[in-house]
């Protein structure tokens, strides 16, 4: 999502007892059951906490990783598959809500008429393509096909205006790359190598199931691939995304006309169904360059080719067997390290709540949401932020003048929690039984419509950009705040008592408010002032330590190493010092409670020791290596091993609590230590 720092956290809390009927098993506590204790944690503390579960689950075949988030997943996977099944047999009347839902979910698992279809879902799409005669054809198609969405070309997207956030702006960016990346073109390490040449063959492929002959499809991904090779070639890379005055260039229409003369845009806006569209946010300007020498290098028919790649590739998850088939192998294997599909319902179930997650929400809230969670959320978000206040009083660092804008912009966070108070209004959206892919052409038609219609009107500051059952959270810059859903109100193995305070501050302080409030003070979001806008806060002597100290940061992590590729410390920077700013503020709150002030042991753990194996279970994934290779390629996020070791390798109140010692891997010294918030 643009310009929102999204990242996989938790931030669920038992609120009260659970499966109080059920004859209760002998309580295991996760923090002492998931060690390895073989492991010393002055040499990896990650592994240390998580290993031991690591060794009873490995990860299953249908996964490209498993530990806490897919428990947790699991659980909501369920729930959502338990509403999809009781809305199908509702017999609900057309046009409701459960109408919707149940009717998606059951296309979704006749997998007899999805494979009788074939690519019949995709005929008017493909036959508008077959239609193009000449460039203006061409660019009214482009237009189309991003309404019902596809991604050809470029991105497109109407969102805030960085410096105006009361403003909603039109926003084009680089993309149209089936591969995501810029690095998957040109990197030579033997991964990337291999990845190119398996696309050729998936694009080969998937061109011979549509109906071309075999020699032609080889011929085709040829052409496919020298196509997105010139548009990544301009396209920037993943860490220069990230500066957002760069990636910031406002333009009137006819200013991006003259760098773009063969794309009239005044036309094109209005083939993306935008009206009196006078300027424009173009993220990366020499991306459009060369997309305009393309436009003119390569022929009608070659980008006829194009465009109907660009529809298989996004819609091949919903078409008959051997397209899915083949799109899973690519994507799924080779990418990600995944050697068997899902179940056909956990797919469906997946889909259906990412498509109509706005309406299961609904049923969510009313059936699994505990009443309080709101309260008990906030509660413990604002402990953080009061805590946050402290520390920022009390920096070395910053001076007064600088303080008092930071105080300032802290004070107004917003924290959206549990879920939202007003519904989007999904009435318009057509779904019935007959076919899955257009079920979710119709939800991807709806969603182009829903923010296109935010252009010319004030920003919506109370809108939601999760659901309350996604398990997420994010911060987002332009609005000053944070949105944390309620989820389901499970800590794995806790499940029907409350876990203790060092849990709590551990999982839910550090890893989620403490981890997003600190966003707003990362290398992006430090760039918005308390208003939300882009515009710079900081005296420049302030601002010079502040790139000090974000640059030790960079290079501590640009050490560490997946294979024979290095984690990407520029890139990653901005989630490193949100989780390094998290397991600090989520301390700081935990020394006020109870638990810690009379240094209860529990488990025979300290609380100081409690809490940091909490931090550690909050990050508890393993993953196969090519999914660590390609969140390396693709991520902001450091791999979660990194997450962990990282960050507390700068805590002192770690190192003692664990004895690490000078010269141990957990250990920073004072010259290198990272002390930011």
């Amino acid at each position: 999502m643009k310009r929102i720092q999204k990242i996989t956290v938790l931030f669920i809390v038992v609120l009260f007892a659970m499966n109080c009927n059920k004859k209760e098993k002998a309580f295991v506590d996760p923090l002492l059951s998931n060690r390895d204790t073989i492991v010393n944690p002055s040499l990896d503390f990650f592994n240390y906490a998580n290993g031991g579960w690591f060794k009873q689950h490995p990860i299953p075949s249908s996964e490209k990783s498993n530990g806490i988030f897919r428990m947790i997943q699991d659980t909501i996977n369920n729930q959502v598959k338990s509403i999809c099944i009781k809305s199908a047999e509702a017999n609900a009347s057309k046009g409701s809500n459960k109408q919707k839902i149940g009717d998606f979910y059951a296309s979704g698992l006749d997998s007899v008429a999805i494979d009788k279809a074939g690519i019949a879902p995709l005929k008017n799409e493909i036959a508008h393509i077959n239609s193009i005669k000449d460039l203006s054809g061409l660019l009214q198609t482009v237009g189309h096909l991003h309404t019902i969405g596809a991604s050809p070309a470029f991105n497109f997207s109407v969102g805030q205006d960085d410096k105006i956030s009361s403003k909603n702006a039109l926003f084009l960016g680089q993309g149209g790359l089936g591969l995501g990346q810029r690095a998957y073109y040109f990197d030579t390490d033997a991964n990337s190598v291999k990845i190119r040449a398996e696309y050729l063959k998936h694009v080969a492929k998937i061109f011979e199931l549509t109906g071309e002959a075999k020699d032609k499809a080889i011929v085709t991904a040829d052409l496919i691939m020298k196509m997105e090779t010139e548009l990544a070639q301009s396209s920037r890379k993943l860490e220069a995304l990230r500066d957002p005055i760069k990636n910031y260039n406002k333009m009137s229409v006819s200013q991006l006309n003259a760098i773009t003369t063969s794309i009239d845009w005044k036309v094109m806006f209005v083939n993306l169904n935008i009206k009196n569209a006078d300027t424009v946010i173009v993220g990366q300007p020499e991306f459009y360059k060369a997309l305009n020498a393309a436009l003119k290098n390569y022929s009608i028919d070659n980008w006829k080719t194009y465009l109907k790649w660009d529809l298989y590739n996004n819609y091949a998850s919903y078409l008959n067997k051997e397209i899915e088939n083949q799109n899973f192998y690519f994507f799924s294997t080779v990418m990600s390290g995944i050697n068997k599909q899902k179940p056909r319902w956990k797919r469906v179930v997946e889909q259906t709540g990412n498509s109509l997650g706005e309406l299961i929400g609904q049923v969510y809230v009313d059936e699994y949401l505990p009443k309080g969670t709101k309260e008990k959320l906030l509660e413990i978000g604002n402990n953080i932020r009061d805590v946050y206040s402290e520390r920022i009083k009390k920096l070395d660092w910053m001076s007064s003048v600088t303080k008092e804008k930071a105080l300032a912009k802290l004070s107004k966070i917003v924290m959206k929690v549990g879920y939202p108070d007003k519904w989007k209004d999904m009435s318009s959206v057509v779904v019935d039984k007959k076919s899955y892919c257009s079920n979710v052409m119709a939800v991807n038609q709806w969603s182009y419509n829903y923010m296109i219609h935010k252009f010319g009107k004030p920003v919506d500051r109370t809108e939601w950009n999760m659901f309350p059952q996604t398990y997420n959270a994010y911060y987002n810059p332009s609005n000053n705040e944070i949105c944390v859903p309620a989820c389901n109100i499970i800590v794995p193995g806790f499940e029907g008592r409350m876990p203790d305070d060092a849990i709590l501050y551990g999982i839910i302080g550090g890893s989620t408010f403490g981890h997003e409030i600190t966003h707003g003070f990362d290398d992006q979001g430090s760039q918005y002032d308390d208003k939300g806008n882009l515009n710079n806060w900081w005296t420049k002597e302030d601002y010079s330590k502040f790139k000090a100290k974000t640059k030790l940061i960079v290079d501590q992590f640009s050490k560490f190493k997946i294979g024979d590729k290095n984690v990407n410390g520029d890139a990653t920077q901005g989630e490193n010092i949100a989780d390094l700013g998290g397991v600090v503020m989520g301390f700081e709150a935990f020394k006020k409670t109870k638990q810690y002030k009379t240094k209860e042991v529990v488990g025979g753990l300290t609380p100081e020791k409690r809490y940091f194996l909490a931090y550690g279970y909050a990050w508890m994934v393993n993953a196969t290596q090519k999914s660590l290779l390609q969140q390396v390629m693709m991520d902001v996020h450091s791999p979660a091993q990194y997450r962990v070791n990282g960050p507390l390798a700068n805590v002192p109140e770690f190192q003692k609590a664990f004895n690490i010692q000078p010269g141990n891997p957990m250990y920073q010294p004072d010259s290198l230590r990272v002390v930011i918030w």
